[in-house]
């Protein structure tokens, strides 16, 4: 059957209009395709920009309303740095952000989970870690542990230290209490207390308890777990005083105290006195017996300003003024307050270089041994105590460890090492310690670098792998606690009187934002 020719148009023109039909609908499918894509796009981008928000003020200790403040200060500059097209445009843009204090809590816990899972992925991967262990108080009396842990990265060929985890004791921080809250911790993170190499601790009676302490505990679980007590607490204790100017101590105190608070006036009209004779100090310090550093810098204040303070008191009419002044025209005494002030100058500086981060245990030794030299200097009598208690400890491994070359006695040393570790063998140590002394190219490349970068990421002590595991074993330890004070000053500083109502489970997300180095997978 033949069409004619009107019918032929006819089907050519529905042709046409089929194929209009089709492509008309295929470039609106195109189009509303690309809207979803860019809108889901900019949702990406602007959960991204909340979740870096939340980073940064966490980094910052900062609270979660804190964003919303963030938010208005982008606005406000929008406004002033671009012309109105641009202006409309960022703008809504910067509105799509979702910054509020609840969207800011849950990006805090989305990123908190993303730290801790990475965390866990280095510690599935080290064979040993060492851990350091503290508990304290927040501002509102609720008893907090703090764990630190450290490891080797075989992979990144470097050492890693972070904060494992804060856990809430419920108000008891006995030894059976930390005890079980750390055993949990370690449970539901999947880290055997077998993998644990040593453990240091404040040396309160909680940590060290003979029988109910957490060490005894834990040595239960691991036998050849090494604990051992902070350096820097041990240095404080060590430097105790004796009778003599322990009395001069404390009489320096009092009298501190009677100048400072016993009354606003008194007070008032001492800072107006050293002021008007242009004294060096315009206030004297109060001493607290909980800061490390702060009884040296009493004394070199009350030196200072001796003189002053003696006119000061001349001139009061109290019966302790009076009493005060006489113990500042005692020139016996007041050798013994310059002494007190010349030794604690000496044990400030020794404290400076005990805290500070990344400082391994070979470091606090040596500083501790470099004090003990110089004390042969000083007055014997001021101490009760010395610091004898370092001279025996590790002495061949951690020269070992500072200068692997300066190691002669090879019994000496491989018989330190298997008592410290058991499971090292002596005869191994020995013979791999001879063919170490003799490798003059491995000695070139130890002078070229630092102890810690030479036993991680150099090749060359991997050709010896039981000094090398030795070396690493040593360098996991924490030397202090200095890492768990500095984040419970971290804690007062976040849970403070305006933030009392923090729940511990943000307290803790809040706190491991500050101090971790690990930093979230924002895009994920």
């Amino acid at each position: 059957m033949k069409l004619n020719t009107v019918d032929l148009k006819r089907c050519i023109n529905k042709e046409l209009e089929r194929k209009n039909k089709i492509n008309m609908l295929k470039s609106q499918y195109e189009k509303s395709t690309i809207v979803l894509a860019n809108t889901m796009t900019a949702q990406e981008r602007a959960t991204e920009c909340s979740l870096r928000i939340a980073w940064i003020l966490g980094k910052h200790k900062k609270s979660f309303t804190d964003a919303e403040i963030v938010k208005e200060c982008m606005l406000e500059t929008a406004d002033i740095l671009f012309d109105d097209k641009q202006k409309n445009q960022i703008n809504d843009r910067i509105k799509q952000n979702p910054l509020s204090d609840a969207t800011s809590m849950r990006r805090t816990e989305l990123l908190a989970v993303d730290l801790m899972s990475q965390l866990d992925q280095g510690l599935k991967k080290a064979p040993s870690i060492s851990l350091a262990i503290d508990e304290s108080t927040d501002s509102t009396d609720n008893a907090q542990l703090f764990v630190f842990v450290r490891y080797y990265d075989a992979g990144e060929k470097k050492f890693c230290q972070d904060l494992l985890g804060v856990t809430d004791l419920k108000g008891r921080a006995r030894g059976e209490d930390i005890y079980g809250s750390l055993k949990s911790m370690l449970e539901s993170r999947n880290i055997d207390v077998k993998s644990i190499i040593s453990v240091t601790t404040d040396g309160a009676p909680a940590m060290v308890g003979r029988e109910r302490g957490l060490v005894a505990r834990l040595k239960e679980d691991n036998p050849d777990m090494i604990s051992y007590h902070c350096i820097i607490h041990q240095s404080v204790q060590c430097a105790s005083l004796g009778d003599e100017y322990g009395e001069v101590m404390e009489t320096i105190m009092k009298l501190v105290n009677f100048l400072r608070s016993t009354s606003a006036l008194q007070h008032h009209l001492l800072r107006t006195f050293l002021t008007e004779v242009n004294a060096i100090y315009d206030d004297l310090l109060v001493h607290n017996y909980v800061r490390w550093l702060h009884k040296g810098k009493v004394l070199e204040r009350f030196w200072a300003i001796r003189k002053e303070l003696q006119t000061f008191l001349e001139d009061q009419n109290s019966v302790k003024a009076k009493a005060f002044s006489e113990f500042l025209n005692d020139d016996k005494k007041i050798e013994s307050v310059g002494f007190l002030a010349d030794i604690m100058s000496h044990l400030n500086d020794l404290n400076v270089k005990l805290q500070g981060e990344n400082h391994t245990v070979s470091n606090l030794i040596s500083a501790i041994r470099a004090f003990q030299k110089k004390k042969m200097n000083f007055s014997t009598t001021i101490f009760r105590a010395n610091f004898s208690i370092f001279q025996d400890f590790w002495r061949n491994l951690l020269l070992f460890i500072q200068n692997p070359f300066l190691v002669t006695d090879i019994t000496e040393f491989s018989v330190e090492a298997n008592l410290t570790w058991k499971w090292e063998d002596a005869a191994k140590i020995q013979l791999e310690r001879i063919d170490f002394q003799e490798n003059v190219a491995l000695k070139q490349v130890f002078g070229d670098c630092t102890p810690e970068t030479f036993w991680s990421k150099e090749r060359s002590p991997a050709n010896f792998p039981t000094l090398h595991r030795l070396a690493v074993q040593i360098l996991k330890m924490f030397g202090s606690t200095y890492c768990c004070e500095s984040a419970l000053s971290t804690m007062n500083l976040m849970k403070n009187k305006f933030r009392s109502y923090m729940t511990n489970e943000h307290l803790h997300h809040c706190l491991r934002f500050a101090i971790t180095p690990l930093v979230p997978n924002f895009g994920n």
